[in-house]
């Protein structure tokens, strides 16, 4: 499993806002399209943290293709009234608000 982090900013009042975007974007088939198998949201003293498990390591190029659908599309604007960039100088993309994993441990039985 790969997994993705984006790190941005969010008013801890968004949110349920934030929650019910993605909900209604999950009840679709786009996640199954980008490969997503399970996504989790965090928020933290005004930051947020999207977590995002994928079933292989082309889950970036997955979602690279589906930045073009119209519910991808939708999506992300509707999401800019709560979500700011961690860092708005050096953003242009999710890809520049992911965190890097320095180290992992999965138990062994």
């Amino acid at each position: 499993m790969h997994s993705n982090l984006i790190v941005a900013r969010m008013d801890a009042a968004s949110g349920r806002d934030v929650a019910e975007l993605f909900a209604a974007f999950d009840a679709t088939e786009m996640p199954h399209r980008m490969g997503t198998r399970r996504r989790q949201l965090f928020r933290y003293r005004g930051l947020y943290f999207h977590l995002q498990d994928f079933d292989t390591e082309n889950g970036g190029a997955l979602i690279e293709e589906a930045k073009t659908d119209e519910r991808f599309v939708r999506i992300s604007q509707d999401l800019k009234p709560f979500i700011q960039a961690y860092d708005p100088a050096t953003w242009r993309s999710p890809a520049d608000a992911m965190a890097t994993r320095f180290y992992d441990w999965t138990a062994t039985e």
